[in-house]
């Protein structure tokens, strides 16, 4: 397992490298970096498979980099018309794309983190994705025409087989695949709502990457297609930036997380980071709102372009930091970390009675409830030490 862990490690740096030497010395396409960009998962992916070699993810993880980094490395190549096996190459190209993509929306949702799925009930969902990981790459393979590439390439398929039976296939497969896509997020939910103790934070750090960067994605097409046409491109900054966050996530956030999961390192510290990511998130969202709605609001009293409405917006903005921080922190406390919210109000209360209650009963009385309310200890007891004569 380890020989096999290293070889496809190996492979992957191997093709990570020939996409740097068609950038460096065929000028090919910046898309090629893509084949080094997906370093994240071939190495947490490697890593797992040496440490954890019984988990399947590992392996999964691996595949993904190498499928990936074959099809940019290969869509590279094919893009100069002088190099010798273009067209193979490029037909290589055409179906790696199914590989990658199968392997990351359904066998890695499904069998993480254990590697293994939630139940036998999820098996047909397995062969729903080995079925489309057949159907797929081989109706794209095997279709005849033109080969479906990433770029303005028009090169015709090598080995094309003419026929109704190629488009039911990849018709087929594309159905089967959409099923199965959304089933295995599906388990993922689902794994969530039952686990316990280690596992549930497991899923947590899975979860969390995988929200954050749809939601990145999600800002950056509303951004670049809607906003961004009603404010004559003045967001084009905005969506460029939750684009690049997004693939950031997908690239080196999702196999980071999925290897803290996995390996178990500072495992717990994810409720912290939920949190801190719903305020600030909740907190950046209020203030641009409050900033766009107060700078419409004065340049229609004041004037279209007025640097008096905008100086103005940003000072109050700049005021309501820290209240709106404040009443946000509380919010996200009380709906999704209840016992966090009532613990810190039972020590608030606490220290307010702390100061008025002199009767040592009442206070060590007091003190041991509020220590089983916070704590949730088996058994409380408390000692006193008696001051010498």
């Amino acid at each position: 397992m380890r020989l096999a862990a290293w070889s496809l490690l190996a492979l992957y740096l191997a093709l990570a490298a020939a996409a740097l030497a068609l950038i460096a010395f065929q000028s090919a396409s910046s898309n090629a970096l893509g084949a080094v960009a997906c370093g994240g998962f071939a190495g947490v992916g490697a890593l797992i498979a040496l440490r954890r070699p019984d988990n399947a993810v590992g392996w999964i993880l691996l595949g993904i980099a190498i499928a990936f980094a074959a099809g940019e490395t290969a869509l590279a190549y094919a893009a100069e018309p002088a190099n010798p096996g273009r067209v193979g190459v490029a037909w290589v190209a055409s179906w790696t794309i199914n590989v990658w993509f199968t392997l990351a929306t359904v066998f890695l949702p499904l069998l993480f983190p254990h590697g293994r799925l939630p139940s036998r009930r999820w098996r047909p969902i397995l062969w729903l994705g080995v079925a489309d990981l057949v159907l797929g790459a081989g109706g794209s393979a095997l279709a005849p025409g033109p080969l479906e590439l990433q770029n303005d390439l028009r090169i015709e398929n090598p080995v094309g087989v003419e026929g109704e039976l190629t488009e039911v296939a990849t018709t087929l497969g594309t159905i089967i695949g959409a099923v199965a896509v959304v089933l295995a997020a599906a388990s993922v939910v689902v794994r969530l709502r039952r686990a316990r103790g280690v596992e549930r934070q497991q899923l947590k750090w899975f979860a969390y990457v995988g929200v954050l960067a749809a939601t990145c994605l999600f800002v950056a097409v509303l951004v670049g297609s809607v906003l961004g046409d009603l404010s004559s491109g003045s967001f084009d900054v905005v969506a460029v930036v939750a684009w690049l966050s997004g693939l950031a996530l997908l690239g080196f956030g999702l196999p980071v997380a999925a290897g803290t999961a996995i390996l178990r390192h500072r495992l717990y510290d994810i409720d912290v980071v939920i949190r801190r990511t719903v305020v600030y998130g909740a907190l950046s969202l209020a203030l641009l709102g409050a900033y766009l709605g107060l700078v419409l609001l004065q340049q229609l009293v004041l004037s279209p372009e007025s640097d008096i409405a905008i100086a103005a917006s940003t000072l109050a903005v700049a005021a309501l930091v820290r209240p709106a921080r404040a009443r946000i922190q509380e919010v996200v406390d009380r709906r999704f970390f209840r016992r966090k919210y009532d613990a810190a109000h039972t020590i608030e209360k606490f220290g307010s009675r702390l100061r008025d209650q002199v009767e040592l009963d009442a206070l060590s009385a007091d003190l041991r409830n509020v220590v089983a309310d916070t704590m949730q200890p088996a058994h409380v007891s408390l000692w006193l030490r008696k001051a010498g004569r």
